[in-house]
C-alpha cells in the first residue's frame, strides 16, 4: 500500500500539471510567431523521440553533471520528467482535436459576432473535448503503467516495493498483487472514460 500510494501521488501530480502545460505547448506550436512555433515543435520532437526512461535519468543526473547542482529529491526529478513527457504527448492530442474542427465554424461564429475567445470556449472547445477523450484516455492509462519507471532512480513506488518483498522473502505473490493493483486502477479509469464519452456524445456533429 505504501508503494501504491506513491504511485497514485505521482500519477495525480503528473496529470494535474501536464494537462494545462500540454495546452500551452499546443498553443505555442500552433502560434503564427515562427520562432516560438519551431521551438515548441522541436521540444515535442525530442521528447517524443526519446525514451521516458532516458529522460528520467537526464533530469535526475543532468543538473549535477552539467551545473554541479545535484537534484536533491528523487521524486521531484521523476515528476519533472513525467510532466514534460506527457505534456508533449498531450499537446499533440490537443492539436489534433483543435484542427479537427472545421474552419467554417470559426467563420460562422465571427459572423454571429462572437469574439475569438468566445468562439474557442463555446464552439471549438466542446467539440475538441469530444474528439480527444479516446486518445487522451489511452495516454492516461499508459501513464499509470509508466509510473513503474520511477524505480530506476530509487523512487519507492509499487513495483519497487513488490520487488523488494520478492527478494527478501523469495516469493512471487507480491508481483501478482502489484499487477492486481494496476488492473483495478486501470479498470476504474476505463469505466470512467467510457462514462465521460457517453456524456459528451451530444457534442457529436
Amino acid at each position: 500500500m505504501t508503494g501504491f500510494a506513491e504511485t497514485c501521488l505521482l500519477f495525480i501530480l503528473t496529470l494535474v500539471l501536464a494537462l494545462p502545460l500540454g495546452l500551452l505547448i499546443c498553443f505555442g506550436a500552433m502560434s503564427r510567431f515562427k520562432p516560438l512555433s519551431w521551438l515548441m515543435k522541436g521540444i515535442v520532437w525530442i521528447i517524443r523521440g526519446t525514451p521516458l526512461l532516458l529522460q528520467i535519468i537526464v533530469v535526475f543526473y543532468g543538473p549535477g553533471l552539467l551545473f554541479d547542482y545535484p537534484m536533491r529529491s528523487r521524486f521531484i526529478a521523476v515528476l519533472i520528467a513525467f510532466v514534460i513527457n506527457y505534456a508533449c504527448y498531450f499537446s499533440e492530442i490537443y492539436r489534433g482535436g483543435i484542427q479537427s474542427v472545421s474552419k467554417g465554424q470559426n467563420e460562422a461564429s465571427q459572423v454571429l459576432g462572437l469574439t475569438k475567445i468566445q468562439t474557442f470556449f463555446f464552439v471549438v472547445l466542446p467539440q475538441v473535448i469530444k474528439h480527444i477523450v479516446p486518445p487522451m484516455s489511452n495516454e492516461i492509462i499508459t501513464l499509470v503503467k509508466d509510473t513503474s519507471l520511477a524505480r530506476i532512480i530509487g523512487v519507492v513506488e509499487l513495483i519497487m516495493v513488490a520487488q523488494q518483498l520478492v527478494n527478501n522473502y523469495v516469493i512471487l505473490w507480491p508481483l501478482f498483487y502489484a499487477g492486481l493493483f494496476y488492473l483495478i486502477f486501470n479498470g476504474g479509469l476505463t469505466l470512467l472514460f467510457r462514462f465521460v464519452e457517453k456524456k459528451l456524445s451530444y457534442y457529436k456533429v
